[in-house]
Parts: C-alpha cells; structure tokens; sequence
C-alpha cells in the first residue's frame, strides 16, 4: 500500500450558508422543528423563506466541507469533492473552500438549478435550525469523482446529508469501492436522525458489510439507527459492527469506542455557546485529523472538543480563530 499524498478526502453537498438571527415564535410559525434540518424543494420555496430572513450572514458550508477546512486550519492536507452550478454562489463556494488549501477540481455544472443553499435560523440560545435547497449538489455525478485524489487520501469520508439524492448516492457508493481497493479508511456521518428515517435501511447495510471503518453519530442518530432508546444498548450493539464508533453528545461531551477500546472527553469550556452551527462537523475534522496524524483515541477525541469549541464561539461554521495554535495550546 502506497503512503497517501492527502489525510482525509470528503464528498458532500457543496453549499453557501446563509445565517440569520430568530426566535423561537418565528420557527413555530414557519413550521419548523427547533435544532432540525429539513429540505425545500424548489428554488421558490427558498426564495420565500429568505425573503423572511432578517440581516444574513453569507458564508460557505456543507457538513462534510466544514469538517475538511477545519482539518485544513490544523494543518492536515484535504481535498473535496462535490457540486456547484456556474452561478455566483458556486464561485463564492469554489473560492473560499480553496482558499484555504483544499484541493476542489470538480466540474461546475451548467443550467439549473442553482448552487446549493442553507437558510440557518440561530435562536439566542444559540440553536441552529436549518433549511436547506440541494440544488446542484444533488446531481454530482459518479463522472465527477476524482478516483486518483480519492485513493490517495487516507481517510475518504462522506456525508449522511448527500445519501438521500440518488445520484451522488451512487458516486459515494463507486467511491468506497475506490477507497477500499486502495486499502484506505472510510468514515461516514449520519448528519441527522431525517437521514436515518429515509435510508437507515442503506446505512445499516454499509455497517454490516464492513465498509465503514469510522461512524459518526450524535446521540439521537446513534438511537434512531440502533432503534432503541438506551443509550448504553444502542452504543453497544453498533460499536460491535465498526471499528471506530464516535458519538457526540452536546454538553456532556463525547464519547468513541475503537476496536472495543473505550474513550471520553468532556466539552470544552466556553464563554457562551453562540451558534452550533457547524459543532459536529468540527468535532469530526479534529478527531480524523488526530487519527489521520497517528494520535490514540483520547487524544482525537481531545482534539475533537477543541474544534467543537471554538466553532460554537461564534456565528458560523468555519474557524475563526488560528485552530493549530489553539489546539497545540490545549493539547500541550
């Protein structure tokens, strides 16, 4: 097995984030579900919703890109792979995810729909709720995959949030068996309990056939995809099935187990959570980028608190703050 050129290498829905302050009489009134993401379906339910926004806060993000540019801020070598249209946002998404050294070569695509955006509402507790229009992201095509960048990389890692559009389902699947025949890892998120609700079917099949060497769950995915409500249980019965399970659980920190080794870390302490816009795809660029670099599991999982942290200091999910300083500060 060749030594990778890259540490870690995702695919997942290249979109622009829009934030905006609201209250929770605004969620209920639009329907929403505090803390949730749900999909709009055409371009005009997003342009309806936006034009209810109050002052926005445009910024690139994508669970799967967020984590990929953090890894980058400490210093980890990456590449993306994902959709955007040839439209402004697409630009605006294609500029900053390389401004920050990631390697981003996949082809714009013409026509509609537009590049892919996320509505995110932050409540002043420091909730997201977020409504999302896929967009172009939903067409990236098993074409569009650079099997050269993804086998050498030596984690691949995909995102929950893009299984559900079937097109791209079919790019990551032909991108595990990429992966896999280069003998590299490959870590997946569930993204949100709405994902598991639609394929937990797909997921649990992945799981089972040993394609997933990395899983990532916060508390209430873990539940859903296990069909339990004990914690312990479901952290047990799916732990069997991977070998590296890492589970989220806001304030009360997280938890992994790998290869029947277990490991905690308490959040790290903060000022004031502003926005957790963005928490778990953080805590998973610092615990893949602890793993990618050789750290053991309480280290990563360290590393992992950190970037949490820093991400819910603020509005935003993408790193403020000078990342491989701070965590070479907290890590010592």
């Amino acid at each position: 097995m060749s030594t990778p050129t890259y540490d870690v290498v995702a695919i997942g829905n290249a979109i622009v984030d829009i934030l905006a302050q609201a209250d929770d009489a605004f969620l209920a009134a639009e329907g929403m579900t505090k803390g949730s993401m749900q999909l709009m379906f055409s371009p005009g339910e997003a342009d309806a919703l936006y034009a209810k926004m109050g002052p926005g806060l445009e910024a690139s993000g994508g669970s799967a890109a967020n984590t990929v540019a953090g890894i980058a801020a400490l210093g980890g070598k990456c590449g993306f792979i994902g959709q955007v249209a040839d439209d402004q946002l697409g630009e605006v998404f294609a500029h900053d995810i390389r401004s920050v050294g990631i390697q981003f070569d996949t082809a714009v695509r013409a026509g509609e729909p537009t590049t892919a955006r996320c509505l995110i509402f932050v409540t002043p507790d420091g909730q997201r709720t977020m409504n999302t229009f896929l967009g172009a992201s939903q067409f990236l095509p098993e074409s569009a995959l650079d099997r050269t960048l993804i086998a050498d990389a030596a984690i691949l890692y995909l995102e929950g949030y893009l299984w559900d559009p079937e097109e791209p389902r079919a790019a990551m699947r032909a991108a595990i068996e990429v992966a896999r025949k280069a003998s590299r890892k490959v870590a997946f998120t569930l993204s949100d309990t709405f994902c598991i609700s639609r394929h937990g079917d797909d997921f649990r099949k992945l799981i089972a056939d040993g394609l997933i060497d990395i899983l990532f769950a916060n508390e209430a995915e873990l539940l859903a995809l296990a069909g339990g409500a004990d914690f312990e249980g479901a952290l047990a019965q799916v732990s069997a099935q991977v070998p590296t399970l890492v589970v989220t659980r806001g304030e009360q920190g997280a938890c992994a187990i790998q290869n029947g080794t277990r490991g905690t870390v308490a959040a790290q302490p903060i000022a004031k959570v502003v926005d957790t816009t963005g928490a778990g795809d953080l805590f998973a660029a610092g615990f893949l980028h602890g793993q990618a670099q050789g750290h053991g599991l309480d280290a990563s999982l360290t590393l992992g608190a950190i970037c949490a942290a820093e991400i819910i200091s603020h509005v935003g999910a993408r790193p403020q703050v000078d990342l491989k300083a701070l965590a070479a500060s907290r890590l010592g």
